[in-house]
């Protein structure tokens, strides 16, 4: 029986984690800040990702409230993503990270 005055913790850094977590999450928000905002063109940018898993990801984003997808009414259709201003507080975050983790491959090439 589970006791209705048990609450469950989660810890703050594995919600964090939770967002990021996925193949290419945080290339694909630098990316979109370098300008890169359609599919087409971020498939190009990430020759290692696949259409589905990309699409998922991106799809990922936006559920978490981190991308905005906007969908032009032309022919053909045209779709943009956008960090939303919730999203951009990630952005520093995720370039500390980038940088973190270019140091680190460079120690372990040694």
């Amino acid at each position: 029986m589970i006791d209705k005055n048990f609450v469950e913790y989660t810890c703050p850094s594995d919600t964090f984690m939770k967002v990021l977590k996925g193949k290419c999450k945080t290339t694909i928000l630098v990316l979109i800040e370098k300008g890169i905002n359609r599919f087409g063109e971020m498939k190009r940018a990430l020759p290692s990702i696949s259409e589905r898993m990309l699409a998922k990801q991106l799809d990922e984003l936006e559920a978490d409230g981190i991308l905005l997808r906007t969908v032009f009414a032309e022919v053909p259709p045209r779709v943009e993503y956008a960090l939303t201003p919730y999203g951009e507080t990630l952005f520093p975050i995720v370039k500390a990270m980038r940088r973190w983790g270019y140091i680190h491959q460079e120690k372990i090439k040694k």
